[in-house]
């Protein structure tokens, strides 16, 4: 991997634009923020009010935007559950422009049987406090400590520059690997993830892949994501 110094990779601050889908029109709008979740005037905790969330996202677009920034994956896992379950698609906006990721949500045991398909590739991005972990069915990709990540943070901020450059980079090698999945650590922000998601588009509209997959964790709560 091409990153420079390791005080280039780790200090030097790197901006990258903002890249993904036009905001999608004709969807729902959910608003993220802690536990909770808010669909216009209603307000939902998904722990408790699964059911009740469930019948107002079912068959429906969902575009899900983050109200506050401190919103953690692990606190809202019993959301994306529901999601998953109901939501005719899932959008994740970003939070600094006005693009969105469709997203494939797929819980713990889901991302399991993935990896578990015989296919080449099998790209995912490990987001890690540090920085970006890539990793592949023949490996990982070192980075310029190799007992670090494959794309450390610079200057406390994700790379998003590098990452997009070292997804490109893979995407040639497995030509026919047409999805990725996004595996956060459960502590990130969720703004957070959908800035990473940033780094698989190479220009406006222009996505490395055609699937995108996060990964949350599995609720402990509310099995069903409230199925009827």
């Amino acid at each position: 991997m091409d990153a420079g110094s390791w005080a280039d990779a780790t200090v030097t601050p790197v901006s990258a634009p903002a890249w993904g889908e036009p905001l999608p029109d004709d969807v729902l709008r959910l608003e993220l923020s802690g536990e909770q979740v808010r669909l216009g005037a209603e307000t939902f905790t998904p722990a408790r009010d699964a059911a009740r969330l469930a019948e107002r996202v079912r068959g429906r677009d969902v575009l899900v935007a983050v109200e506050d920034a401190d919103t953690f994956l692990a606190q809202v896992s019993d959301a994306l559950a529901v999601l998953r379950a109901q939501a005719a698609e899932v959008w994740l906006q970003h939070p600094d422009a006005p693009v969105a990721y469709r997203l494939v949500l797929r819980d713990e045991q889901g991302f399991r049987a993935w990896l578990d398909e015989v296919a080449p590739g099998k790209l995912r991005i490990i987001q890690r406090a540090d920085g970006f972990e890539l990793s592949t069915s023949v490996g990982k990709l070192p980075g310029p400590d190799r007992n670090g990540p494959s794309v450390p943070v610079r200057g406390g901020r994700q790379d998003i520059a590098t990452l997009r450059r070292e997804l490109a980079r893979l995407k040639t090698r497995f030509t026919t690997s047409d999805d990725l999945c996004l595996v956060p650590s459960f502590g990130t922000e969720v703004v957070q993830v959908a800035r990473a998601l940033g780094g698989t588009y190479v220009a406006p509209e222009e996505g490395l892949f055609d699937t995108l997959c996060l990964v949350y964790p599995t609720p402990r709560s509310a099995p069903d994501a409230g199925s009827p």
